[in-house]
């Protein structure tokens, strides 16, 4: 018997703008410990849910972890099946610079 053993996929992507804008706000914390950022969804009235996204110095338990391009993103344990498939990019344009979150399972966007 052989086990095929591959990679399982991320649960979300991160574009190489997100992970160098990332890299660049852990370098300016204050606080050493902070490893990771931490993503997450909360309710938003009645209409759905909104990311949300925090400095982090380790995972809980049953969080999901994503290591690409140089940085370590936490999916919240709670918020992993609302990610899935998940790209997570920086847009810095003259007008707004935020993270955005490209969720193809997202309805009305």
């Amino acid at each position: 018997n052989i086990i095929n053993m591959r990679k399982a996929k991320a649960i979300m992507t991160i574009t190489d703008t997100a992970a160098t804008r990332i890299k660049d706000l852990l370098k300016a914390r204050q606080n050493p410990l902070d490893m990771a950022v931490k993503v997450g969804v909360k309710r938003r009235g009645c209409n759905g849910l909104s990311y949300t996204m925090n400095y982090a110095q380790e995972e809980d338990k049953y969080d999901e972890v994503v290591e690409d391009k140089g940085v370590k993103v936490i999916v919240d344990s709670s918020a992993i099946m609302f990610l899935i498939g998940t790209e997570m990019d920086y847009i810095d344009t003259d007008i707004r610079s935020e993270f955005v979150f490209k969720n193809p399972n997202s309805k009305g966007e």
